[in-house]
């Protein structure tokens, strides 16, 4: 094996601008909201709200009603996969995806086993399959239930986390369709995606592909995935990878693909894969101040986030278990934002700069993104069009 450290060495900086053009956020796409979810596997949605927000900051003419028409038209999707997570995801990208982490998934009701005693997993599976598919999709509530008339002793959280993990379950719109609410109601993907114009042959093609080949179709879906992860959050390490899936023992793909991929080695000598042809500008190309939503997938899918996120600025973004809405400023995070009564508020960590006239100058072009994103994203009645404030303080008060 050829030596690590023959390989080059790529600094932060530079490491934070091929990112950001991965992520489309050193200048907005000129592509659509459902190519812009495929291209980055997926936009983490825990929240309703933040795949919209994150699709503003990186397409250029975004609004609201075009990945709401997806999701209303089953193109898109949102259920569980990376992190056991909700995502949002293209039909296609959740019919592939989710057998990658399905044995995380897996693992996952292991934690519960206490409360399943008695319980036979594939049994429970089938019924809980049946009773979604049969009827209207369920709450969370009412599939607990039923599985509780088959095992009454058992525990009803766990017979819920056993459903949600053994069973690909969607949520079903209006739940996730932007300026609507709606209970979280679940059926499985297949039967959501195959009662719409959005059920993906090619999806459907490549999962019967990859079970007739058995283990050599299943490792070269893996290795597709790899390749895209790369497109979307490279250069990375295996460790990288396995922090976005949630999943292990993903070095023997990168090992597979090796003499397909260039290799760097971080500032810390960690080996990082890339594809050869992906972008990777000059550590000095400008980047724009972006606000980003909670949750932003930039800022949860590396190991080691140092590309993002400063060691000054590390867990402030956090308090407990809330994140909060950040700011990107140079490409790295900066400060947190809210937007509330018409007033959007910028908390920067640090002064925009030393410099009087470079400060001045970041905090208008703060000030235009701020100012672009109400424009968007308004959606308070109680606030007139253009009468929305752009300032800078703490946003607890």
């Amino acid at each position: 094996m050829v030596s690590r450290t023959t390989h080059p060495v790529i600094g932060t900086r530079s490491l934070n601008r091929a990112t950001l053009a991965r992520q489309l956020l050193l200048g907005r796409a000129d592509v659509s909201a459902r190519d812009a979810v495929g291209h980055l596997l997926g936009l983490q949605a825990q929240n309703v709200k933040p795949p919209y927000y994150q699709l503003h900051a990186r397409l250029a003419g975004f609004r609201p009603a075009e990945l709401a028409g997806l999701m209303e038209s089953r193109e898109v999707v949102r259920m569980v996969t990376m992190r056991s997570t909700i995502h949002t995801h293209t039909a296609h990208d959740a019919l592939t995806l989710r057998p990658l982490v399905q044995p995380a998934r897996d693992r996952e009701v292991g934690h519960f086993r206490k409360g399943l005693v008695g319980v036979d997993l594939e049994r429970l599976t089938a019924r809980a399959r049946a009773f979604v598919e049969a009827g209207p999709p369920r709450t969370m509530g009412e599939i607990r239930e039923e599985l509780l008339t088959q095992w009454p002793g058992a525990d009803p959280q766990s017979l819920a986390v056993a459903a949600r993990c053994r069973l690909p379950l969607v949520q079903v719109t209006p739940r996730g369709v932007w300026g609507r609410s709606g209970q979280v109601r679940l059926t499985t993907l297949e039967n959501w995606v195959g009662g719409g114009r959005a059920a993906d042959a090619d999806a459907d093609a490549d999962a019967d592909a990859a079970a007739a080949d058995g283990p050599a179709g299943a490792a070269a879906a893996v290795d597709d995935v790899v390749l895209r992860y790369l497109g979307a959050f490279g250069p990375a390490s295996v460790k990288d990878m396995q922090t976005w899936a949630g999943l292990t023992r993903l070095r023997e793909a990168f090992e597979r693909l090796r003499p397909r991929l260039v290799v760097f080695r971080d500032e810390n000598g960690a080996e990082l894969f890339d594809l050869p042809d992906a972008p990777r500008p000059d550590p000095d190309v400008p980047a724009p101040p972006r606000f980003l939503p909670e949750f932003d997938n930039l800022l949860l899918s590396h190991a080691d986030r140092t590309r993002v996120i400063t060691p000054e600025a590390k867990g402030r973004n956090w308090a407990g278990n809330q994140a909060y809405r950040t700011l990107l400023l140079d490409g790295f995070l900066a400060g947190l934002w809210k937007a509330d009564a018409g007033v959007l508020t910028v908390e920067l960590f640090a002064p925009a700069s030393k410099a009087a006239k470079a400060a001045k100058q970041a905090k208008e072009e703060i000030v235009a993104e701020g100012e672009l994103l109400l424009a968007a994203m308004e959606e308070d009645p109680q606030t007139p069009s253009g009468r929305w404030s752009v300032r800078f303080g703490s946003i607890h008060g």
